[in-house]
C-alpha cells in the first residue's frame, strides 16, 4: 500500500503541540525541524509490513530540505510530494482540492485536518485524521490502516 503523510501540524509541530522526538548537535546546526515523537519508528514499523511511505505537503519546503529532515532522522522517505508538485499535478484539472491524493496512487493519507478528510470524501480518497492530542500516534496510525 502506498501511505502518504501531511508534515505541518502531523509531523511538524506547528499551531498543534505534541511530544517531538529529541534533537542532536546536527539538527540544531542544519536547521533541521523537529518530528513528532515515534515518526521514525512508526514508518520503519510500515515499510517492514511493505508499505511505501512519503510526505504529500502543501508546503513549499524543498524536495531536498525534505529528504535531509528524514535522513538526519535516520529514515529515507519513498516520494515527496511538496506544493509545487501538487500544483504542477493539477495544472490542467478542473478539480482544485489542497490534497489529491488518488492523483499520485496513493492509497492512504495520514493529516490532521478535518477539511482533507472532507476533500477525501468529495473525491474519494482515503484519510486518517491524527489529532494532537492521540496518545499513541504510531498504534493509532497502524491500527486504522489496518482497518
Amino acid at each position: 500500500m502506498k501511505i502518504s503523510f501531511d508534515l505541518d501540524d502531523t509531523i511538524i509541530p506547528g499551531i498543534k503541540t505534541f511530544e517531538t522526538e529529541p534533537q542532536t548537535l546536527i539538527h540544531r546546526i542544519f536547521g533541521i525541524e523537529k518530528i513528532r515523537k515515534g515518526t521514525i519508528e512508526l514508518f520503519k514499523e510500515l515499510k517492514k509490513q511493505n508499505h511505501i511511505v512519503g510526505i504529500y505537503t502543501t508546503s513549499f519546503r524543498s524536495v531536498f530540505k525534505i529528504k535531509l529532515l528524514f535522513l538526519l532522522n535516520g529514515f529515507s522517505v519513498d516520494f515527496i510530494i511538496n506544493q509545487n508538485k501538487h500544483l504542477q499535478a493539477l495544472k490542467n484539472s478542473q478539480n482544485k482540492p489542497s490534497k489529491y491524493p488518488s492523483l499520485f496512487n496513493i492509497d492512504i493519507h495520514i493529516d490532521d485536518s478535518k477539511g482533507v478528510a472532507l476533500e477525501g470524501e468529495k473525491y474519494n480518497f482515503k484519510t486518517i485524521i491524527v489529532e494532537e492530542d492521540v496518545e499513541s500516534w504510531k498504534e493509532f496510525v497502524l491500527k486504522n490502516i489496518e482497518n
